[in-house]
């Protein structure tokens, strides 16, 4: 096997790897271990691989297509005819003691190289039925990546939301001591334990979406229990994609499902090359050896035949108008996939670019700005230089602004998967 693009690769090798294990384990199914309470991306897509449904019926297909080249490459069966002819003197001739046997063997000829075509045929069905396989894989692959950039920005708000209640937890701390001294008015106390549960209460709700997060992960995986102990590790992807004309040049390329359709498109023709051969007739030569015995004596003959069907009405015209529109239907088909991928290529990199400048720009002037107008607000607040409200817009500024960085973040690393995705970087069969 051949390996292109490293990342995406890495993915896919982690896929078809878990899906071998899992295989290799399957006589052992007692003794399986249990499932990992923490995965990389590359695990997940493995386990997803090995574990998902429509991954298995599409593997499936391959054998069956496996089994359908076994039986095109088989010859027709000779035939065997027996006959014995017993007197019947009731009906005749009372003295009559005649009556005959014979063996007879026929040996059905193709013509027209029909047994190759069938093979030929049948071997395009398979190479479909693998790139299909390999298409419903990408697919999965790009599902579970997103859940997993799911998970990954879930942990990271939460990580937000939590250093935001940390703070503030502090803050009521501090006021609470400077009620006690006489040096705040308790009214302000209130305020800001009213704030540190607006921020608890977004703790809660961040812990909700980031169980919400892991239960579809878990689900992606194939896992029929849920665990709460589950979790993702690794980082948001940050690597940097081709030029792209060089994207829509691999997509054109590399695309399975395209290329399933290019192979269809080799088949049918190798299909209507079969329904030409079809209407060419067979023969069919047999032998026959025919032993007599009467009262006058015996008497031993042998006879060769030789028959062949008059293509008077059916010379598989039917079949042979299927097969030509069957071909043009897949070249039409082909044409709209074409279509429509340069359309996915055009969005997918939209989406990308828009997701790196709103990242670069919130990295760049909007991040540390954030930071340091919220850590001098603190800081003024707690001399009492500043008010509680210009505390609060400060902190919820800089929390509105990380959140944005993070989805930023998130949206970048989506678009990478998609741009793998629909440029179909995969491992060649």
């Amino acid at each position: 096997m051949s390996i292109k693009h490293p990342r995406f690769a890495a993915l896919m090798l982690a896929a078809l790897a878990g899906a071998l294990e899992v295989r290799a384990q399957q006589p052992q199914m007692a003794e399986r271990r249990p499932l990992p309470a923490s995965v990389t991306i590359e695990q997940a897509v493995g386990e997803a691989v090995a574990n998902n449904l429509n991954v298995l019926a599409e593997r499936m297909n391959i054998s069956i297509a496996e089994a359908r080249i076994i039986t095109a490459g088989l010859r027709p069966n000779p035939v065997l005819s027996l006959e014995l002819d017993l007197p019947d003197r009731k009906l005749y001739d009372p003295d009559s003691d005649v009556y005959q046997e014979a063996f007879r063997t026929d040996f059905p000829f193709e013509r027209g190289g029909k047994r190759e075509r069938r093979i030929e045929v049948a071997e395009g069905a398979r190479d479909v039925a693998r790139l299909n396989l390999l298409n419903t894989i990408r697919n999965l692959v790009l599902d579970v990546s997103s859940g997993a950039v799911d998970v990954l920005l879930a942990k990271e708000n939460l990580a937000l939301a939590q250093e935001n209640l940390k703070l503030f937890d502090e803050i009521v701390r501090i006021n609470s001591a400077r009620v006690e001294a006489g040096d705040l008015a308790p009214v302000e106390l209130l305020r800001t334990r009213l704030a540190e549960l607006q921020f608890g209460n977004a703790v809660l709700q961040a812990e909700s979406r980031l169980k919400v997060a892991r239960n579809r992960l878990q689900a992606l995986m194939g896992r029929k229990t849920l665990s709460d102990s589950f979790d993702l590790t690794g980082e948001l992807r940050r690597d940097v994609p081709p030029a792209l004309p060089e994207i829509r040049r691999q997509a054109l390329a590399a695309r399975p499902d395209l290329r399933a359709l290019a192979r269809d498109q080799a088949r049918s023709l190798a299909d209507i090359r079969l329904q030409l051969a079809n209407r060419k007739v067979d023969y069919t030569v047999g032998a026959e050896y025919r032993r007599e015995q009467a009262i006058a004596g015996n008497g031993n003959r042998m006879g060769v035949f030789f028959s062949v069907p008059i293509p008077l009405f059916n010379r598989n015209q039917g079949e042979i108008e299927r097969a030509r529109g069957e071909r043009e239907q897949i070249a039409a088909r082909i044409q709209a996939l074409e279509a429509q991928i340069g359309n996915d290529v055009t969005n997918a990199w939209v989406q990308f670019q828009t997701a790196s400048d709103l990242l670069h720009k919130i990295e760049g002037d909007m991040l540390k700005q954030a930071r340091e107008v919220r850590g001098t607000t603190e800081y003024s607040y707690r001399r009492g230089e500043a008010s509680l409200v210009e505390f609060l817009d400060a902190a919820r500024a800089f929390n509105d602004t990380v959140q944005s960085y993070n989805e930023a973040r998130a949206e970048y690393a989506r678009g990478l998967y998609l741009i793998d995705s629909i440029t179909g970087k995969e491992v060649n069969p």
